[in-house]
């Protein structure tokens, strides 16, 4: 091939129009995906306080384990 017949392969090429509505399906995706994973977020919010109660009880009931243990597993 000579370089005349790849150059004009090549802007035989680059002609191929892609629309700009072509790519907004990928956009649109994104920001679908993006406020589904925000609503996962703001749904387990605030569900450390739900069972404080409960909570509270096991603290009571074991103070002296948890206070001697510190943090992390025995």
């Amino acid at each position: 091939m000579t370089l005349a017949t790849i150059t004009a392969f090549a802007a035989a090429e680059t002609e191929h129009h892609v629309g700009l509505f072509d790519n907004v399906g990928y956009g649109i995706v994104a920001l679908v995906v993006f406020l589904l994973l925000g609503l996962v977020t703001v749904s387990f919010r605030n569900v450390a306080n739900r069972h404080a109660p409960k909570a509270e009880a096991y603290a009571r009931t074991h103070a002296d384990q948890l206070t001697q243990a510190g943090h992390g597993h025995h």
